[in-house]
């Protein structure tokens, strides 16, 4: 199942042919101010609203998917984990770059980070470049959805733990600064433009990653060559923070990183996935 956020935090259903279908009326009445947590919420009760969810679009009309906005899938994900160097060439690519010395060598060494959760934006929300001066770069992921929270999850039972994936966009000011500070600033987390529910996925390394910027290609990888595949990241991630229904991770970048200016639109296919686009802009 596709899953959106959308407009005023509703939530919709999206169809094969790319129609919307509103469930928003399934859940539980929010009060105005919490509306953002309306995904955390259907991810918490999945078992329960699955089976009426799939009765409910039986019998809606849709409509179409450019009559609605499109907002961040989890608008306001509790934390945002993400995996970094898990990609043997892109380490390589950064122990070649002018930002090596702050990088260490593979993924297996360094563990995790977190961004910002203020940092998540949407498919039609514009990467906001802060600085005119330092080098930014693009960075394509696929995104894990938690769906059941827990502590020190086994590697074997991880993928049980998870609700969806989808597409998203590590951005990275490339510096000698820790690289939370480095990556999270409002919107240099784009994720979307939905979830892909867990179950269509039968095999989270066995997809396929694209990303352009503009019309150049510029990254293409498989996920069956990261270095701490998806379950391994879940396991070492809940070993030191407890995860919770909602929260993402950033699965790691292929190598092809490169330079994003004001204008540039990237885009990210990954596979059984779906896509995203992100427009940048000058925040200066």
């Amino acid at each position: 199942m596709k899953l959106i956020s959308f407009d005023d935090y509703q939530i919709g259903v999206l169809t094969d042919e790319n129609k919307v279908i509103e469930i928003t009326e399934l859940l539980p009445n929010l009060p105005e101010e919490l509306r953002s947590f309306r995904m955390l919420t259907l991810i918490e009760r999945w078992d329960t609203l699955q089976p009426l969810i799939k009765e409910h679009i039986k019998s809606k009309q849709p409509v179409d998917l450019d009559s609605v906005n499109l907002i961040a899938p989890v608008p306001a994900p509790r934390k945002v984990y993400a995996q970094p160097s898990n990609y043997k060439a892109h380490s390589e690519e950064m122990q070649a770059s002018p930002w090596s010395g702050s990088a260490p060598q593979i993924s297996s060494e360094q563990g995790m980070f977190l961004k910002a959760s203020s940092s998540v934006s949407g498919p039609n929300d514009p990467i906001l470049l802060p600085y005119s001066d330092r080098v930014i770069h693009h960075e394509s992921e696929l995104v894990m959805i938690m769906g059941k929270g827990g502590s020190m999850i086994p590697a074997e039972q991880a993928l049980d733990h998870v609700f969806g994936y989808t597409c998203g966009l590590d951005m990275t000011v490339r510096g000698p600064e820790d690289r939370s500070k480095r990556k999270s600033f409002d919107s240099f987390a784009p994720i979307g433009s939905y979830i892909i529910t867990a179950d269509e996925i039968s095999d989270p390394q066995s997809l396929e990653i694209n990303l352009w910027v503009n019309e150049e290609l510029r990254q293409h990888a498989f996920t069956k060559d990261m270095i701490v595949d998806c379950k391994n990241q879940i396991a070492n991630m809940s070993w030191v923070a407890r995860m919770e229904p909602g929260d993402l991770i950033f699965t790691g970048t292929p190598e092809g990183v490169g330079p994003v200016a004001p204008g540039d639109l990237v885009t990210i296919n990954i596979s059984e996935v779906g896509e995203l686009s992100a427009r940048a802009k000058a925040r200066y």
